[in-house]
């Protein structure tokens, strides 16, 4: 969902970086001005997962290092891990962890998602997250912005492979979460099947209720089995051009809500 959803963007002139703040999640995000630039996508998802005190993360893809700093200001003494194949958008993310103050809980690991097990023992990580490029090589249109391209098109990962390094990662039990295009929901599910991920939750995104979904968000589970439980679907926009309740509260964070 390509829609601009920070409260404003300062320039920082000659180096293309802009700074966007999440103010109901006390952030603070340093981004290409014309390059790749996160959307609702981080915040649906890190919304949907959840993550309880204490829970150790990894995020496939970090790009700037958006969804674990949202993650990290979730719950007490969460410790995340994004990995990013793009070393500038590694230091990106990596300095944006110093900007929101979270050198201590978050950290970035520039490397390809398929390189990992040399990394990091199995059964690392109390939940995975995932918003995987969801293009196929060589289909959709071409952006002229640098850097879109790689974060929309899958390259040296495919979603078999994401799929397949987050249940390496996941510890037993523990659950893997991924927001994706809705062209690509049974492909996802048979991918998951073959790997043994048993689906908990999904939740279909549709931009108004008149509109068929675009996304979906997934929760999977790694060594459980149980009924998939079906959420009600997630309008982004109300009647009009308004975002939905639901999307409001979402973006408005916890500081909004008298959380941290």
């Amino acid at each position: 969902m390509k829609e601009r959803c920070t409260d404003r963007a300062q320039d920082q002139g000659e180096n293309g970086i802009t700074i966007d703040e999440l103010r109901g999640h006390g952030l603070k995000i340093a981004q290409p001005a014309n390059g790749y630039r996160f959307s609702l996508d981080p915040l649906l998802l890190c919304a949907f997962a959840g993550v309880p005190n204490g829970a150790r993360v990894a995020d496939l893809g970090t790009g700037c290092g958006i969804m674990p700093l949202l993650l990290a200001r979730q719950g007490k003494g969460v410790t995340v891990v994004g990995i990013e194949f793009q070393e500038s958008m590694a230091e990106l993310a990596r300095q944006n962890i110093s900007l929101n103050g979270l050198d201590d809980r978050v950290s970035v690991v520039a490397e390809d998602i398929c390189n990992l097990r040399r990394l990091f023992p199995v059964s690392s990580f109390d939940l995975v997250v995932s918003n995987p490029p969801y293009r196929k090589p060589g289909t959709g249109r071409l952006s002229p912005k640098r850097g879109r391209d790689k974060a929309r098109h899958e390259s040296t990962a495919s979603l078999a492979d994401f799929l397949t390094v987050a249940k390496y990662l996941a510890k037993p039990a523990g659950r893997i979460c991924f927001i994706y295009h809705v062209s690509r929901l049974v492909e996802l599910f048979a991918e998951a099947a073959a790997l043994k991920l048993a689906p908990l939750r999904l939740r279909m995104v549709h931009d108004s209720v008149m509109s068929e979904a675009g996304m979906f968000m997934v929760e999977l589970a790694k060594g459980r089995r149980g009924d998939v439980l079906i959420e009600p679907p997630l309008l982004v926009h109300g009647y009009g051009r308004e975002y939905s309740d639901k999307m409001q509260e979402i973006i408005d964070g916890p500081m909004t809500r008298g959380g941290e």
